[in-house]
């Protein structure tokens, strides 16, 4: 199997003294996802997305293509570039897999986004001799066996630490940072790699002649705090130092359900636009039902071409995991912005449910002479759970259009 082994370089004195917080993030989700289901694109500078790059394969990162690069630039940089519409159930599906390893390897599971999360493994002492940098490379393994997937480990005392380490171990690879080498491993990195250091910061940081790490490691915490502000120059400092925490957080509850599409640059029809949210709304509610969760609050969010952005929400009365009900809600949030979508033009739209609660204890809305809304929630999932995500879709999504890339139906039924 790919990947490497690399010893790097902080204090004893910590309470934690192992190096056994694991931050795995896979590569390139999207692009990986796409060259493992389609062997034409392996090796082969492949980009996800319409208007906007989602996601770039490392053959086109090594061409500079990059995430939320427009997509006529991108072809520019690579004229070869394979560009593919995006698969979300897919990834989901992906990503469930992947995150069904990390929990048969430790119940201590943080996770930070589709594609990446942290492990703490210093419990699993007590029940397996295999060292930390073992479970990584372990954990590399399954993923690539199981899902047929690459990934990065990053092993380190603290999950600041091990995040640094899976960046700068990529692509596929397996970094260990011991706890006396900290400092050695960290103080020569570009500020950039920091995480929590944004374009902002950084060049806030450079005005200042301060490039690296060790550069800001060298100067006085008020030093920081005046340049930065108290709070981030606090927090720099003490990841400069080595003193961020060293805990998981894994019992946060689920605070919101949510799924976005870049549309590229406009214009797009009213109709068009419509669609598109019509299909985030099934997405979401049917992740919602899944995990037998109601919503209180929609949100729809927007990005325009003068990259500024907008939120609307609106909070029922009643949680609710009704797709219909969503839907009328999702699509008044539409309407009330027209204006705003017709003057600068849309790039994006998302939706994201929020206000969850269990679906245990929910008293459905008497339907009386209506239809019966929740047979057909069900129906729908049961089709979709029996035949593939691709199996049903709506109408108004059967088109191919800049950003609108719809599933071909297949020629026969199953």
């Amino acid at each position: 199997m790919g990947g490497r082994v690399e010893h790097v370089f902080v204090r004893p004195d910590h309470p934690r003294r192992d190096a056994t917080i694991l931050h795995a993030d896979l590569d390139a989700f999207y692009a990986s996802v796409e060259q493992r289901d389609d062997p034409r694109l392996r090796r082969r500078p492949v980009a996800v997305g319409g208007g906007v790059v989602l996601s770039a394969s490392y053959e086109a990162r090594r061409r500079g293509v990059r995430t939320a690069m427009g997509g006529a630039q991108a072809r520019r940089l690579c004229p070869d570039l394979i560009v593919v519409p995006p698969r979300f159930d897919e990834y989901v599906a992906a990503s469930r897999a992947v995150f069904a390893v990390f929990r048969e390897t430790t119940p201590q599971v943080q996770g930070v986004s589709i594609d990446e999360a942290f492990l703490d493994v210093a419990g699993l002492r007590h029940v397996d001799p295999t060292p930390p940098v073992g479970i990584g490379a372990r954990v590399r393994r399954r993923v690539r066996d199981e899902v047929g997937l690459p990934i990065t480990v990053g092993v380190a005392r603290t999950p600041f630490l091990s995040k640094v380490a899976s960046r700068v171990g990529k692509p596929d690879g397996l970094l260990l940072v011991p706890p006396d080498r900290e400092a050695a491993f960290l103080h020569p990195l570009p500020v950039e790699t920091l995480w929590g250091v944004g374009a902002v910061t950084a060049a806030r940081l450079h005005a200042l002649g301060l490039h690296t790490a060790g550069d800001v490691a060298a100067l006085p915490e008020d030093v920081l705090r005046g340049v930065l502000g108290p709070a981030a120059g606090a927090h720099l400092f003490a990841v400069v130092h080595g003193r961020t925490g060293t805990h998981l957080v894994t019992d946060h509850a689920r605070g919101s359900i949510g799924a976005q599409r870049a549309l590229g640059r406009g214009p797009h029809p009213p109709a068009d636009v419509r669609a598109a949210l019509l299909g985030l709304v099934d997405r979401v509610a049917r992740r919602l039902r899944a995990a037998h969760l109601v919503a209180r609050t929609v949100v729809l969010r927007l990005r325009f071409a003068d990259f500024t952005r907008a939120t609307r929400s609106r909070t029922l009365a009643f949680g609710t995991a009704s797709g219909p009900e969503l839907t009328s809600c999702a699509t008044h949030l539409l309407d009330s912005v027209g204006a705003l979508v017709d003057e600068r033009g849309l790039t994006l739209i998302g939706v994201a449910l929020t206000g969850l609660g269990s679906d245990a204890a929910v008293q459905p809305a008497l339907a009386l002479d209506a239809p019966d809304r929740e047979r057909l929630d069900s129906a729908t999932d049961a089709l979709r759970e029996r035949f593939g995500a691709r199996s049903l879709t709506r109408a108004s999504l059967l088109r191919v259009g800049d950003g609108f890339a719809a599933p071909q139906l297949p020629e026969h039924g199953p």
